[in-house]
């Protein structure tokens, strides 16, 4: 076998290209002599990079050009109380993350919802996206194009489907822009996250299109899809799952717990999150939920990239009257492009295997879907437990002195 450093000088010598060491040695040597190589040419210790706990070939589908692996802390928050149409029970939720507080608040927030009997939840919406863009010569070719993929809609899932034994294709809903015609199809693609799914099924698809149509295909991907950036169309239509958490807290616990009441968390929600978010342009009308969506990616494996479209999230909080006169407060969070999956992807590393496990959700759900809809709704809750923490602490202001205090 080729040690790390023979490999790191035939690369520095020109003999081998630095994506060429797994074709001479094991993946674990070929990431120890690509560090190597790194570590003469910027004069940097990677020891700690190198320190991994699982096997380098395991990690091929996911990375190229390994040279270890990046390590963030990981916590747990919980259990996560949410009565859900696939999740139900407690459940520990992972958490991965550098930042300070983070855990400890939304734990805080948890707490409530627990004592307050828990939280629903429910995917009210799936499917994942993808949408090619096509020329035509003008606005009757679009026209005819647009026609035929409204009276196809079958022939179009037959091609598609014919890709996957588990994708199944939900609608293809045109745009026309001049003579741009954008075709943005949706899949339900079971527990899978399936954005590599959506894609290959659409490729096929739009092999047929360009043989009945008009229209020729300029790029599989046309961005109303819209992948990994912020895109009206995604809060409004949604993409991967759609996901409202919401929960009750009476007044006192209110009081008692958060330090404030309901009438002020309402009001800061009000003006910070909504009047704030639109002043801004934001399409995120919420505090922080990118924050657990994000930390909860990292720890479970998904793509972390998609957490700008996770963001969109609105939040509302609302004082309700009882009867008796005292003021209760209704909290939601409403997630409405969430792509999370349990399997394929990140999710088969070891460490982000076990975070599944910890869930219970590791794997295909019976039926198919079910366990991709469950993290949904637990993730879901995790950040209105978020949203609730740290809406009080602005409320009672407290928020600087919680950072403070845990020394961030």
């Amino acid at each position: 076998m080729t040690d790390p450093e023979t490999l790191a000088d035939r690369v520095q010598e020109g003999d081998l290209r630095i994506h060429e060491l797994e074709d001479h040695a094991d993946h674990d040597t070929a990431a120890a002599a690509r560090r190597l190589l790194v570590e003469r040419e910027s004069g940097t210790d990677l020891e700690a990079i190198g320190d991994y706990a699982f096997d380098a070939e395991r990690a091929e589908p996911n990375i190229e050009n390994m040279i270890g692996a990046a390590q963030v802390p990981m916590g747990v928050v919980g259990p996560v109380p949410v009565d859900g149409g696939a999740a139900d029970s407690d459940h520990y939720l992972p958490l991965a993350t550098t930042e300070g507080a983070l855990l400890a608040s939304v734990n805080r927030g948890l707490g409530v919802i627990r004592s307050a009997g828990g939280a629903d939840a429910r995917v009210t919406k799936n499917g994942m996206t993808r949408a090619p863009v096509f020329r035509v010569a003008g606005v009757a070719e679009a026209a005819e194009t647009v026609d035929w993929v409204s009276q196809n809609l079958e022939a179009l899932a037959e091609a598609a489907e014919s890709t996957t034994s588990h994708g199944e294709l939900l609608d293809v809903e045109p745009y026309v822009v001049g003579d741009s015609v954008f075709l943005r199809f949706a899949y339900d693609t079971k527990d899978a996250m399936g954005m590599n799914m959506a894609t290959i099924a659409t490729g096929e698809a739009c092999e047929l299109v360009e043989r009945e149509t008009p229209a020729s295909l300029v790029a599989l991907s046309g961005n109303m899809c819209s992948d990994k950036k912020p895109a009206a169309i995604n809060a409004v239509e949604g993409r991967g799952r759609s996901v409202t958490a919401d929960a009750v807290i009476p007044g006192e616990l209110v009081e008692d717990r958060l330090h404030t009441t309901a009438d002020a968390i309402a009001e800061a929600n009000t003006r910070k999150n909504l009047v704030g978010s639109a002043k801004a342009g934001s399409l995120g009308f919420n505090a922080h939920a990118a924050n657990v969506v994000g930390a909860a990616f990292l720890a479970t494996g998904q793509d972390e990239a998609q957490v700008v479209e996770a963001a969109n999230t609105i939040t509302t909080m609302d004082a309700r009257e009882r009867e008796d006169g005292t003021t209760d407060l209704y909290a939601s969070v409403s997630l409405a492009s969430l792509e999370v999956g349990t399997v394929g992807g990140g999710t088969k590393l070891p460490t982000q295997a076990e975070a599944l496990d910890v869930l219970g959700l590791r794997g295909g759900g019976d039926p198919p879907g079910s366990n991709a809809d469950a993290l949904a709704e637990i993730i879901a809750v995790g950040a209105l437990a978020g949203e609730l923490s740290l809406l009080g602490a602005l409320a009672s202001n407290h928020l600087a002195s919680a950072h403070e205090d845990l020394g961030r």
